[in-house]
């Protein structure tokens, strides 16, 4: 079982009454990778997590963690995993050492050692002048430290977070991201995190871009935009499927209608710019080019905007 990734899904489905919320789900996610699933509200990302932190059955296919069934060997996964919630699970009324501590004896952490691994959390997510504050007095930033102090208390190897960006404002995003990199790179744990933030996912060494319970991109975030091919031209007009229809005739290549905007690729994106303003005089309120996105691959696989999906059900 050295050998195995970190997590293997085969096959996986899982069903809500009818509603199918994951389906034929097969991957892998390496040892000490920092793997993102990127996905609008209701793509399975939260089905996902559930199946992985084990809160609830497999219902069909297979999913291992290190080798581990999670389905037969669901205590020993649950000893090999750190998990951080989108939900706060911190008792506010309780100090921060007091929920560290609380989190250790649940683990059977007692005495010199637990002593020993809250001093070391403490210091590592600069908290430890935070000990004897309660929760309910710290930011949003800090409160996520402990939540992570708390899920790698217990030394997992893999270490799975749903959301973490939640709430926190552009600096303590930053400071959460220099975290997960420590821990993967000093401590060797895997990270794996849900998100529904383009700019979060970008950071990941891999992603998987799950849409409505499919996996639809797999790769590095370099790998994924190299498959979209040349820039991203979007216009923006009154008329945006009269438009596509004409581009698509008059210079014989794709243009699709992405919300109420037209959008193409083409390799030197900034030549053709000229080339539509003068074909289509009037009809082109503006133009933005840009390289290929996160986005741009999520358009290209499911043939809508992203933040179109965003704001949806889990």
């Amino acid at each position: 079982m050295s050998n195995s990734p970190a997590i293997r899904t085969d096959n996986v489905e899982h069903t809500y009454g009818e509603r199918l919320a994951l389906r034929d789900l097969s991957l892998a996610i390496e040892p000490q990778e920092i793997f993102a699933f990127l996905g609008p509200n209701g793509g399975g990302k939260t089905t996902l997590f559930r199946l992985l932190s084990t809160l609830i059955p497999v219902q069909r296919g297979a999913i291992e963690v290190f080798g581990h069934s999670v389905r037969t060997e669901s205590a020993a996964v649950r000893r090999l995993i750190g998990v951080v919630f989108q939900a706060p699970s911190l008792d506010k009324k309780l100090t921060v050492g007091e929920n560290i501590r609380c989190q250790g004896q649940l683990y059977g952490l007692s005495g010199r050692m637990l002593a020993e691994r809250q001093a070391e959390m403490l210091d590592r997510f600069r908290l430890a002048d935070r000990a004897n504050d309660r929760v309910e007095t710290l930011s949003g930033g800090l409160r996520r430290r402990v939540e992570l102090a708390k899920g790698l208390l217990h030394k997992p190897r893999l270490l799975l977070l749903d959301e973490p960006s939640t709430g926190l404002d552009p600096l303590a995003r930053a400071d959460l991201w220099t975290y997960l990199e420590q821990v993967r790179n000093e401590d060797g744990v895997t990270v794996v995190l849900t998100s529904h933030l383009l700019e979060e996912a970008d950071r990941a060494d891999r992603l998987a871009i799950l849409d409505r319970g499919r996996l639809v991109a797999l790769g590095s975030p370099d790998e994924l935009r190299a498959t979209v091919g040349g820039d991203s031209i979007t216009i923006q007009t009154a008329e945006a499927p009269r438009l596509a229809a004409a581009i698509r005739e008059r210079f014989e290549c794709p243009a699709e209608v992405v919300g109420d905007d037209v959008r193409l690729e083409r390799a030197d994106g900034y030549r053709w710019i000229t080339q539509l303003v003068e074909a289509f005089p009037g009809q082109i309120d503006s133009v933005r080019l840009g390289k290929p996105s996160l986005e741009d691959v999520f358009i290209e696989r499911t043939g809508r905007r992203f933040e179109e999906q965003v704001g949806g059900r889990q």
